[in-house]
């Protein structure tokens, strides 16, 4: 039986931040010098129990660059409308790639790009060299990454209990498209918490519909330019139709402010190899308050623990992958705008 390809595990450490920072900013955790860490020592906890379940060879955490975009760039109202976030947040996220590169973890920070494009680089990367990858966010844009190397491992309300694995049959049976249509699927819908508004009648499943119907956005077009707007009614209805047929520009716009970058120089993946060092990776994280212990054993390549008791902390808990999605509910665009 042959051996399975080695695996990379890439996370994207803003969006996993951000979730970590909203399910325990009830009991806020601080080090000994006042400063938050409880974001912190969630994405931590993410990265450590992440590499328990998968077992990767390798780990990738990218981060977005938080002096210039090139999205911005391209169009001001990208991210325009979002409000500052929380100090104690802001605190955190600045101080993330800091903490894991004195972990000795693999941290890319790509100038003017963001950890979404660290995972179309890294899924990438792997591909060429004949790895296998899994991408950890909570958020959806990488599910247009997803191929027959690549899965999605996404980290939705409800925490680790809730995270599913999505591969290629996963996509279609959770969104109804192929991941090669995810992008056009994305661009009708829009994403409000990138500011990008969608096409006007063009919900999930209408978007579904139009793409099944056709294969891409374009073709549709496609009829509509040759005066077909019968066909493209009857798949989508007649309001929907009329709205496609005059918001070309507002989703070509959408498409190229979601693609995601490919081509981003990242370190050579035997670099990112584990196990990482046992000593340095605990004394980077007790500089900060941060006390994981045994949770740590995938990353440093110990043996699993044999006992789980009621002292133990969160990240020893048994972490179940849902791969049936048809009975779960993914969360809605308005859930999502805080991510």
């Amino acid at each position: 039986m042959p051996f399975p390809s080695p695996l990379l595990l890439v996370l994207d450490g803003n969006s996993l931040l951000h979730r970590a920072y909203h399910a325990y900013a009830s009991d806020p955790i601080e080090d000994s010098d006042g400063r938050p860490v409880w974001a912190l020592r969630g994405l931590v906890g993410y990265v450590a129990r992440a590499a328990a379940q998968l077992r990767p060879d390798a780990i990738v955490v990218g981060f977005d660059c938080s002096v210039s975009s090139a999205r911005r760039l391209e169009w001001d109202g990208y991210k325009a409308h979002r409000p500052e976030k929380p100090a104690p947040l802001s605190e955190q996220i600045a101080g993330a790639p800091e903490l894991l590169r004195n972990a000795a973890v693999c941290v890319v920070v790509p100038p003017a790009y963001e950890a979404d494009d660290v995972l179309a680089s890294g899924a990438a990367a792997a591909r060429r060299a004949g790895w296998r990858s899994v991408l950890m966010t909570s958020d959806r844009d990488a599910f247009a990454l997803i191929d027959e190397t690549t899965e999605v491992l996404r980290v939705r309300n409800g925490g680790f209990d809730e995270a599913v694995l999505i591969d290629a049959p996963g996509l279609v049976e959770l969104c109804g498209v192929e991941a090669g249509q995810y992008r056009d699927f994305a661009a009708l819908r829009g994403d409000p918490s990138d500011n990008l508004h969608g096409v006007r009648g063009f919900g999930a499943a209408t978007a579904a519909k139009l793409l099944n119907a056709f294969g891409s956005v374009d073709e549709a077009w496609a009829a509509l330019d040759r005066g077909d707007l019968r066909t493209v009614s009857d798949v989508v209805g007649d309001a929907p139709a009329g709205q496609l047929a005059t918001s070309k520009d507002r989703v070509d716009r959408n498409r190229r402010l979601m693609r995601m970058r490919t081509d981003l120089p990242l370190p050579d993946l035997d670099a990112a190899r584990l196990p990482l060092d046992y000593l340095t990776m605990r004394s980077a994280l007790r500089a900060r308050g941060i006390n994981l212990g045994p949770s740590l054993w995938a990353l440093v390549g110990n043996v699993p623990p044999q006992r789980v008791d009621d002292t133990t902390t969160p990240e020893l808990q048994p972490w179940v992958f849902r791969r049936s999605l048809s009975s779960r509910r993914d969360p809605t665009p308005g859930q999502l705008s805080l991510f």
